[in-house]
This record gives structure tokens, sequence and C-alpha cells, in this order.
């Protein structure tokens, strides 16, 4: 596992509690409302910050934790 394939599958999870917390929300508990909201909020800023600083937190952190993707890397012989 790499650095940017975990930030991914964090982003992905993340998106889906977001979206559980929504639904729920919908379905008449305000309180996950606000909390789906809050989440969705906090990945947009964080998208946002990636995107105009070319700097993202979680991804400096994995990249200490598992090193960088090496994606030019040959497939074939595995």
């Amino acid at each position: 596992m790499c650095a940017e394939r975990v930030q991914r599958i964090l982003t992905a999870i993340m998106l889906g509690v977001a979206l559980f917390f929504l639904a729920q929300g919908v379905a008449g508990n305000a309180l996950y409302f606000k909390i789906g909201v809050v989440l969705q909020a906090f990945i947009i800023v964080m998208m946002l910050i990636w995107a105009f600083t070319n700097f993202c937190p979680s991804l400096w952190f994995f990249t200490k934790v598992f090193g960088p993707c090496d994606w030019n890397k040959d497939r074939s012989h595995e």
C-alpha cells in the first residue's frame, strides 16, 4: 500500500460516512444531518486547500508512513 492509494481510500470512506449521516438526517434525525453537512464541508475545504496550494495534510502524513506510490513501476513481473 502506498500513500496516494491510502489517501484515496480514506477520502472514499469519509465521503461514504458523510453520505450515511446525510441520509439518516433526511430520514428525520437533525443531529445526523448536521454531522453529515460538517463532514462534507470539511472534505470540500480540504480538497480546495489541496487544489490551490498543492498541499494535502493527509497525503503528507501517509507519505511519511507508507511512502510514495511508484506509478511508473513495471507491474508485468508480479
